[in-house]
């Protein structure tokens, strides 16, 4: 959506209420208290009055703007701005586009948008041929280890593991320059270690078990060959990467460049919703104005598990 376009659909904060109010009750309010689907809107107090007990819904019960203290305007215009850009905003920038007071609620505003777009990625499972490596991203070293001597490569302590998969599918005749493999969905999920009890699982989930899975035939991919209806792994030349697994490694490449040009450090524990974000705009890299709306309607069907744990303790940009 266009900025202009944005600005005429919710010039206010009435007219984000009223989207709100409308989107919510196309899919039904629902009594949590006794489950009467029967309700009527009190304008007054903005909430929907059962009409059985009498229970109220507020109009961001079961959203993820459920118990923030700002306004929807400000959720309204971070979602657009988060929707309008193959990019993204650190939580300083955020800040500074919406003129609020404050960092933190806007730090944990965009961490539980982030959180959503995972959930709503967590939906769907990869199907056709489907990539799988390992990414290793730069971190922030955790504070319990940062007395410990440095370890190089890929289990240094300012390192930390991803799970990537992608769809792919080969290209008939690829042309001069064209990649032997189209992309579909892709999947990133951060991992402790590199061990197959953690792996399968997260496979399982995310991969259809009819799919035809390639990988670099790791020790850590040896239930592959049960798991799904047909694997290919094998040790892969350097040389030949972009020819085997092209598509997870540019994601993890692209999704590298991202966040190095956005944020000065990442902490382990927040690199997830990071990953959220990138693989969400990806899947959708075709939705063009529509981005907005599937975003807002997620956000509405959704809430958010993602908590604060920076409270009382000095902010840095490296927060995101």
């Amino acid at each position: 959506m266009k900025l202009f376009e944005f600005t005429q659909r919710f010039p206010d904060e009435a007219s984000c209420e009223s989207y709100l109010k409308a989107q919510r009750e196309k899919s039904g309010i629902v009594c949590k208290k006794c489950g009467c689907r029967k309700n009527y809107w009190d304008s007054h107090n903005k909430c929907w009055r059962c009409s059985k007990c009498g229970h109220e819904t507020t109009l961001t019960a079961d959203t993820v703007m459920h118990n923030s203290k700002l306004p929807l305007m400000p959720w309204f215009k971070a979602i657009h701005l988060l929707t309008s850009t193959k990019n993204t905003f650190s939580a300083s920038e955020m800040q500074r586009q919406l003129g609020h007071k404050r960092y933190q609620p806007i730090w944990e505003m965009m961490h539980k948008l982030r959180d959503v777009m995972g959930k709503r990625d967590n939906k769907y499972t990869l199907l056709g041929g489907v990539e799988v490596d390992e990414g290793f991203f730069s971190t922030e070293i955790p504070d319990a280890q940062k007395e410990e001597p440095l370890k190089r490569g890929a289990g240094s302590q300012a390192k930390t593991k991803v799970l990537v998969m992608a769809e792919s599918t080969e290209v008939d005749n690829p042309k001069k320059g064209q990649k032997p493999k189209k992309v579909g969905h892709i999947k990133m999920v951060v991992i402790p270690d590199s061990k197959k009890e953690t792996i399968d699982p997260i496979a399982s989930n995310g991969i259809d078990g009819d799919a035809k899975v390639v990988s670099d035939g790791t020790k850590s991919h040896v239930n592959f060959p049960k798991m799904f209806s047909e694997y290919v792994g094998r040790k892969i030349d350097p040389k030949e990467i972009g020819k085997v697994l092209p598509w997870v490694h540019i994601a993890i490449s692209n999704s590298k460049l991202l966040m190095k040009n956005i944020y000065h450090g990442i902490k382990p524990e927040f690199l997830q919703e990071y990953l959220n974000e990138f693989c969400y705009k990806f899947n959708r890299r075709y939705f063009g104005d529509k981005l907005f709306d599937r975003l807002m309607i997620a956000s509405i069907a959704c809430t958010s598990e993602f908590e604060h744990r920076i409270y009382n303790r000095n902010l840095s940009a490296g927060c995101g």
